[in-house]
C-alpha cells in the first residue's frame, strides 16, 4: 500500500529515494512564496482600509480583509494534498438564497470564516518565514558542503573553497570529506524537512478543518432543511387535493348533471337514452375513483377537523371493525398530523390485507410534549417491515420529525404498531385551518 502522507512515508524504507522528500520541499517552498504574497496583500489592505475608513471608502477593503480567510484556506486545503492525501472538508455552507448579500451574511456569521482569518494572520506573520528559513537551512547547508569540490575546482582555481562563506578549505581531502559529510547531512535534512512539512500540514489542518461544533451545527441545519422539505411536500399535497376537489371533481359533477338533463330530453328506451345512461354511470365511477384519489392524497377531514376526526373516518372505512380511543383535545402541527394519519391508514391497510384479524384498535394521545399513537390487532402476527409492507417508508417519514416507529408482531400475534413524535399544540385554530 502506498503511503498517503509524509509521516507514513518516513517510517518506511526507501523514503530517501522516493518523491516524498521533494514533495516536502515543494510544500514548504510554496508556503513561503504564497505566505509572502499574503503578507503583502494583508499589509496593503490594512493600511489602505485603515487610512480610507474615515471617508467610508476603506470599509469595503476591511470587509475584504475579513473575508480573506476562505480563499486562502481553500488554497491551503489544496496544498495539503502535496504531503497529505487525506482531504480536508470545506467547513462553509452555501447560502439558501442566491446573491452577493446573502453570501456575505452567511460568511460573516460563520465561525470558520473568523478562524480562517486568524490563520491568515498567523500565516502572513509567522508561518511563511519559518517555511523559508527551514528550506534555506535544510537545503543550503548540505548542498554547499556537497558542492565543495566543485567550488574548489572552479571558483577557487583548485587552491581553496569557501564553505557557506564561513570557513575556507585549502586541500582536496578536506573538500571531498566535506562533500561526503554534506551527503550524510542531506539525508538527515531530508527527514528533518519531512518532519517540518508534516507538522506544518498538521497545524494547518487543525486550524482550517471543520470542528465538531460546526459539524453539529451543519447536522442541525440539515435536520431543519428536512423538516422544511416535509412541510413543502405536505403543502404541495394539499394544493393538489384542492385543485382536484375544486377543479376536476366539480367539472365531473357538472358533466353528470348535464348528462342527467340530457337523459330527460331523450326518448325513453331509445339507443340515445341508453348511451347517456351509460355515460352518466361512467362519470359516476370516475367521480368515485377521483374522491378516493383525493382522499388518499390528503383527506379534507384532516385539514378541517384534525387527526382525531380523520382517524375516526379511516376507521369507519376500514374492512375490519376498529375501535378508536384517541384523545386529542386540540390541534397538532400539520406535518405531525399528516404523518400520524398516514401511519394509521397504512397500518389498517396491512391489518386488512395480511393479518387475518377480526378486530383492530387505534389509541393514543398527547403527553409530555409527544404524540403517541398505537394500532393493535388480534391477527396472526409475523409482520416484517422489510417485506414490502410500506412500514419502512413510514418509519423514514416519522424519523424526519425526530419521531420513532416501533413494531411488535410475534408469530401468532397480536401485532402492535406504535408511533411517537415530539410536538406541541398548534396555535392555529380550526377556523384558521379551514380558511387557509
Amino acid at each position: 500500500m502506498q503511503p498517503k502522507s509524509v509521516w507514513q512515508a518516513m517510517v518506511r524504507p526507501g523514503f530517501l529515494v522516493s518523491w516524498w522528500p521533494w514533495r516536502a520541499v515543494v510544500y514548504l517552498v510554496s508556503g513561503a512564496v504564497i505566505g509572502a504574497f499574503v503578507f503583502v496583500l494583508v499589509v496593503l489592505m490594512v493600511v489602505a482600509g485603515g487610512a480610507l475608513a474615515v471617508v467610508l471608502v476603506g470599509l469595503p477593503l476591511l470587509v475584504a480583509l475579513a473575508l480573506s480567510g476562505p480563499p486562502v484556506a481553500r488554497v491551503e486545503r489544496l496544498r495539503l494534498r502535496i504531503v497529505d492525501a487525506e482531504a480536508v472538508p470545506d467547513p462553509h455552507r452555501e447560502p439558501v438564497v442566491p446573491g452577493l448579500r446573502a453570501w456575505l451574511v452567511v460568511r460573516l456569521r460563520e465561525r470558520a470564516t473568523w478562524r480562517e482569518l486568524g490563520y491568515v494572520v498567523l500565516f502572513a506573520g509567522l508561518l511563511w518565514p519559518v517555511d523559508a528559513l527551514v528550506v534555506a537551512v535544510g537545503l543550503l547547508v548540505p548542498v554547499s558542503l556537497v558542492a565543495t569540490p566543485v567550488l574548489m575546482a572552479t571558483v577557487g582555481d583548485g587552491q581553496e573553497a569557501k564553505v557557506l562563506k564561513e570557513w575556507t578549505v585549502t586541500d582536496w581531502p578536506t573538500a571531498f570529506g566535506c562533500s561526503v559529510g554534506g551527503l550524510v547531512l542531506l539525508a538527515l535534512c531530508a527527514y528533518a524537512l519531512g518532519v517540518v512539512a508534516g507538522a506544518r500540514a498538521g497545524l494547518t489542518r487543525l486550524l482550517i478543518a471543520a470542528r465538531d461544533v460546526e459539524l453539529g451545527e451543519r447536522v442541525v441545519e440539515l435536520a431543519r432543511s428536512r423538516v422544511r422539505l416535509v412541510d413543502a411536500f405536505e403543502a404541495e399535497r394539499r394544493r393538489i387535493e384542492r385543485d382536484l376537489h375544486d377543479g376536476a371533481q366539480q367539472r365531473l359533477v357538472a358533466l353528470s348533471v348535464t348528462l342527467g338533463v340530457a337523459r330527460l330530453d331523450a326518448p325513453p328506451g331509445s339507443p340515445l337514452a341508453e348511451q347517456l345512461a351509460k355515460a352518466q354511470g361512467e362519470v359516476g365511477s370516475a367521480l368515485e375513483e377521483l374522491r378516493e384519489l383525493i382522499h388518499g392524497i390528503h383527506p379534507q377531514v384532516l385539514t378541517d377537523y384534525g387527526l382525531q376526526a380523520a382517524v375516526a373516518d379511516a376507521a369507519d372505512r376500514a374492512a375490519v371493525p376498529v375501535d378508536v380511543s384517541l384523545d386529542l383535545p386540540g390541534r397538532l402541527p400539520r406535518a405531525v398530523e399528516s404523518a400520524a394519519y398516514f401511519v394509521v391508514c397504512e397500518a389498517l391497510t396491512n391489518v386488512d390485507r395480511h393479518s387475518g384479524a377480526s378486530r383492530a384498535e387505534v389509541g393514543g394521545g398527547h403527553r409530555d410534549g409527544r404524540l403517541f399513537v398505537e394500532v393493535r390487532d388480534d391477527g396472526c402476527g409475523g409482520a416484517d417491515p422489510g417485506g414490502g409492507s410500506g412500514l419502512t417508508g413510514l418509519s423514514d417519514r416519522v424519523s424526519v420529525l425526530d419521531g420513532r416507529l416501533s413494531l411488535s408482531s410475534p408469530p401468532g400475534g397480536p401485532t402492535a404498531l406504535r408511533v411517537e413524535i415530539p410536538c406541541e399544540w398548534s396555535q392555529l385554530t380550526d377556523r384558521g385551518r379551514r380558511s387557509a
